[in-house]
């Protein structure tokens, strides 16, 4: 897509770049992916779970007509799940999981080696260990931690860096990557991020080079870099103020379809 192309999809991380971790979305921010739908395509993918999508996300879109609904686009776990919203909810296009064998040799490596490196913490915020079907978490400090206690447990990315590195070693047929502020994500080998973008391609017609990807972690060791390295056109961001900035300049050079 070149810069005098406006983009015909344009897709989003969701944890800090439309909303804080695991909160909702500012009502600035619905109204703003409300308006880019009038537009364009409109996709958000994650390591999150659906049900991480549907609070965040869907609960607190404004009222839209069928036509936009139809044109928002949802992949958790980096795009091994694909959903599409209408008038009556959320549309299953398909569900991928993991088998009960590659869930079982997961959890007990990510847990054997959290334990080993002392990264296992005793005070948490719900359960550290999460089956998301088609990928398994690690959250060092539980589901529902608050931003402030994630954003204070590893701020340079070391430890999640080094568990990832040490997990990796044990699972050489699956996909072990950084996730969140205080996550790892397992998954199929060759699940991130980029396969998610092809997974888009592919049901909307849509070439990689007429999307436009906006995420929080384009840096090499950030869970969005596969998008940037597949070359998908990025825009980087810190924060979903920033995003929201930044839709305010692009919306209004985007057409509104009929």
């Amino acid at each position: 897509m070149a810069d005098s192309t406006p983009p015909r999809l344009v897709a989003f991380d969701l944890d800090d770049t439309l909303a804080p971790s695991k909160s909702p979305i500012d009502p600035r921010m619905g109204d703003l992916l409300v308006a880019l739908a009038e537009r364009v395509e409109v996709a958000i993918i994650s390591g999150g779970q659906l049900a991480q999508f549907a609070t965040q996300v869907v609960d607190r879109l404004p009222d839209a007509s069928a036509g936009v609904l139809e044109r928002i686009h949802l992949l958790p776990t980096c795009g091994t799940q694909y959903y599409r919203l209408s008038p009556d909810g959320i549309v299953t296009v398909y569900k991928r999981s993991l088998t009960d064998d590659q869930k079982s040799r997961a959890l007990g490596a990510v847990e054997t080696e959290a334990r080993r490196l002392g990264l296992w913490e005793s005070d948490t915020w719900g359960d550290i260990l999460e089956d998301r079907g088609s990928q398994i978490t690690f959250s060092a400090l539980g589901q529902q931690a608050p931003v402030s206690a994630k954003s204070a447990w590893d701020p340079t990315g070391e430890k999640k860096n080094t568990l990832r590195a040490a997990v990796a070693a044990l699972l050489p047929d699956l996909e072990v990557r950084s996730g969140g502020s205080t996550s790892v994500d397992i998954t199929e080998r060759g699940i991130d991020k980029a396969y998610g973008m092809g997974q888009l391609a592919e049901q909307t017609g849509i070439s990689l080079d007429d999307m436009l990807f906006v995420g929080d972690r384009l840096d090499p060791d950030g869970n969005d870099y596969p998008v940037l390295a597949m070359g998908v056109p990025c825009h980087a961001v810190e924060g979903w103020e920033d995003t929201a900035d930044y839709l305010e300049q692009l919306i209004p050079t985007l057409s509104v379809r009929v």
